[in-house]
């Protein structure tokens, strides 16, 4: 069946070098499940190989019992060990062209993030299951993130590319009704959910934004 990304699109960020806690990883993961995510993406910009497939395994079953797919951030060769449903690339890592040529199936979805609307275009063009776009505001969960694009660019983009667009980049509780406004399918959300005082809740309460039937991911 198609991959339906709509609504929360969940981050679980991991800012050690090493898998530390496995039971508060575990309690993080079940957190964000709960609220039936489009998809759980792992990221762990510094760990090591090692240590992220290891997470990535940890995951999984997890995932499986709430039919959510893990997405692993930036690493195809992680993402493919590990049996993950996909990999969400950036504009330096492995070339799109290349991660579509090395997926084992269809069923293994690669999105790429985009900061401009040639970006997205090109994206599509290649061939990728869905784009990220962003930041559509300024944010604090990347330390290199680049300019923040707007929702009128957002809304350009959303008009421009017949695939999923997920917004990211600070998108709040207070702004997600504008940034579902512009045509995205989902929202990637970091902060606002790790910081809320009931993290189920503002989850779902991201997902209703988005409440209308969903564009579909390539298979």
């Amino acid at each position: 069946m198609p991959f339906a990304l709509r609504g929360y699109y969940a981050i679980l960020d991991l800012t050690s070098e090493v898998l530390e806690n496995p039971a508060d990883l575990l309690a993080r993961a079940h957190a964000r499940l709960a609220a039936r995510p489009a998809c759980l993406q792992l990221r762990a910009k510094q760990m090591r190989a090692v240590d992220l497939r290891r997470t990535a395994a940890l995951l999984l079953p997890a995932c499986h019992a709430a039919a959510v797919p893990l997405c692993v951030n930036d690493r195809l060769d992680v993402a493919l060990a590990a049996g993950a449903g996909g990999v969400h690339l950036g504009q330096n890592d492995l070339p799109l062209a290349d991660a579509l040529r090395l997926r084992p199936s269809r069923q293994f979805f690669v999105g790429i993030s985009t900061h401009d609307l040639a970006q997205a275009q090109a994206a599509a063009r290649e061939g990728a299951d869905y784009i990220g776009f962003g930041p559509i505001f300024a944010t604090q969960s990347k330390a290199d993130a680049d300019p923040a694009v707007g929702l009128d660019l957002l809304r350009e983009v959303c008009a421009a590319v017949a695939l999923p667009v997920v917004a990211i980049g600070g998108i709040t509780l207070a702004n997600v009704d504008a940034v579902a406004a512009t045509g995205a399918s989902a929202a990637a959300v970091i902060a606002a959910i790790d910081k809320a005082p009931d993290l189920v809740a503002a989850a779902r309460r991201l997902a209703e934004a988005f409440a209308t039937p969903a564009r579909r991911v390539r298979t």
